[in-house]
């Protein structure tokens, strides 16, 4: 799926002057793994970091540990979640770890500043150092001590690549992107889990996935198991989206603006993944089933990847069925100084380009 690369960026001003440039690498595929459009090189190798979650996740599910610890759909999207660390997620990752009979000292992920700024002022004020629970990535850890139970492996070492639970984790990533495992490289994430680096239009693909197992569970009872824990998934997600994300996050807003049509997961440094389900406005890209979008930013800018994400689904004509002002205020940001001054914008100056 080699694609030529263009001049696709999201240019951000002071005043009239250009002052950055930012590249956009994107591609928009079916559930076929088609390629229907692109940005940039649709190729590129890129970590997917967060956004590899769902497929994680996945491989969690199928060991039995969403029955064997009778764990919910909230639960279920905080193991997909990048949460801000907000009561409602740590109490839930709490609730978890009390299911899975784990504590927090078993979690190989430290604490950190959270995602949100009014979580860290409430911290300092109250002179609070963040705990491994604390983590954003806790409900995934918790979700890992739960599948490694279920297989009945080593829990001191299930962040391992070489672990058991890890080994099922790379094998069902790999299926989910129809790619071999030695078009996979692996590397460690910021939580201290092996974290997945794949074509980008690799990850599109895992995302329609995700979109079209909705589709399909809801057509058909006869689904497939794997099909019925992605849409587990699917539906985890976009039903709780406040735990995926958290207050006024750009996941949880987006979710909640198209009311279970659309899943998103943030990863690191400009990284986002988006499934859409099927529709008639996916049916007039030319896209048979689900549609996947997978978009990195060359300088891992987050600001930026939000506007280009939705500036993405603008020109798909992919909208919610209600204007929403934070996804407004996401596509085109005003630049604002310390005295609350307008100093300049962001603007979307890339074209999708249709697969050849």
């Amino acid at each position: 799926m080699s694609v030529g690369d263009d001049d696709g960026y999201v240019v951000s001003y002071r005043g009239e002057v250009v002052e950055n440039r930012h590249k956009v690498h994107a591609s928009v595929v079916d559930a076929t793994g088609r390629l229907l459009f692109h940005v940039g090189d649709p190729s590129r190798i890129t970590l997917a970091r967060s956004a590899a979650k769902p497929a994680q996740t996945l491989a969690v599910l199928e060991t039995g540990a969403f029955e064997r610890f009778n764990l919910d759909y909230a639960e279920l999207a905080l193991m997909c979640a990048s949460h801000s660390s907000e009561e409602r997620h740590i109490t839930r990752a709490n609730s978890m770890l009390a299911k899975v009979q784990a504590k927090e000292d078993d979690l190989r992920c430290g604490g950190h500043p959270a995602l949100s700024a009014s979580v860290n002022h409430d911290w300092t004020r109250r002179g609070y150092s963040p705990t491994a629970i604390c983590n954003n990535c806790s409900g995934k850890h918790v979700g890992m001590l739960a599948g490694t139970k279920a297989i009945g492996a080593d829990l001191l070492t299930y962040h391992q690549p070489t672990h058991p639970l890890q080994l099922r984790v790379k094998r069902v990533f790999e299926e989910l992107c129809d790619l071999r495992a030695d078009d996979v490289s692996w590397c460690i994430d910021g939580c201290n889990l092996p974290a997945p680096a794949i074509p980008l239009h690799s990850l599109g693909r895992v995302y329609a996935t995700l979109a079209a197992a909705a589709d399909q569970a809801e057509k058909n009872a006869s689904a497939t198991a794997r099909t019925r824990d992605l849409d587990r998934i699917f539906r985890a997600m976009t039903r709780y989206p406040e735990l995926v994300g958290g207050n006024g996050r750009f996941c949880t807003v987006l979710m909640n603006a198209f009311q279970g049509r659309l899943m998103g997961k943030l990863g690191a440094d400009g990284c986002y993944g988006i499934g859409i389900r099927a529709s008639e406005q996916t049916a007039q890209l030319g896209a048979i089933g689900a549609v996947g979008i997978s978009v990195k930013i060359e300088d891992g800018n987050i600001g930026i990847l939000y506007s280009a994400t939705i500036e993405i689904l603008e020109q798909l004509g992919i909208r919610p069925p209600e204007l929403c002002s934070a996804i407004v205020d996401c596509h085109r940001p005003s630049n604002v100084n310390t005295a609350g001054i307008v100093t300049g914008r962001v603007i979307p100056a890339f074209k999708l380009r249709a697969a050849i």
